[in-house]
């Protein structure tokens, strides 16, 4: 059974809204699109390269799929480590709108979401990657179907756009499974999911 992973990038105060272009997303009047692109070094590449190495099967949800339909497609260097993933390996998108897809191997997804992704899991070799998708990845952080996050947080603070860990979601608790820094800042740590958080306090007893 393969396990499903997360690679979301996120600024310091949580916003995982349009992070390589200004018009990847403008809800809510969101304009500060492309905060990501000053930070793209060496060390940055390195990690993604490394992720899409894993891959089995993509499960995005329709926002980031049809941004990434809209670009990678063209390029069409076969030894691009990300191209060359994206486009011959399957594709999931999860939507109930979405009838025929253009992208090559693209499959839509619009039934149960917990027995279509549990089912995915069950027949991919190799690692089921969500990339961005920040409303489905809290479904399925919801579902507890996630089984790795690859949280990237980049050195800014925006002050507005939509939160990937936003009010109201289910208390999880993670287990650190590895991190670095890159040369320009940003945090790459790797996280397991480990159940429900513990509680504990640090009072005194009133009686002490």
């Amino acid at each position: 059974m393969g396990k499903l992973t997360l690679t979301s990038f996120v600024t310091l105060d949580g916003v995982y809204q349009a992070p390589g272009g200004p018009n990847e997303d403008r809800r809510d009047g969101f304009e500060y699109g492309g905060w990501v692109v000053p930070y793209g070094d060496e060390d940055f590449g390195r990690f993604i390269d490394g992720v899409f190495g894993r891959v089995g099967a993509f499960l995005l949800g329709r926002r980031t799929y049809d941004i990434f339909a809209a670009h990678w497609p063209k390029v069409t260097e076969p030894a691009d480590p990300v191209a060359g993933k994206l486009n011959t390996l399957p594709k999931y998108v999860v939507s109930n709108t979405l009838t025929n897809p253009e992208w090559s191997g693209t499959t839509v997804l619009s039934g149960d979401l917990a027995k279509e992704v549990t089912a995915l899991k069950e027949r991919t070799d190799g690692e089921v990657q969500v990339h961005g998708s920040g409303d489905l990845a809290q479904s399925l952080l919801a579902l507890d179907l996630v089984d790795t996050v690859h949280l990237l947080t980049f050195p800014v603070v925006l002050g507005a756009g939509r939160r990937l860990f936003a009010d109201g979601g289910v208390p999880t608790a993670f287990r650190h499974a590895g991190g670095s820094i890159t040369a320009s800042g940003v945090s790459i740590q790797t996280y397991d999911l480990a159940g429900r958080p513990e509680f504990g306090t640090y009072e005194l007893p009133e009686n002490a």
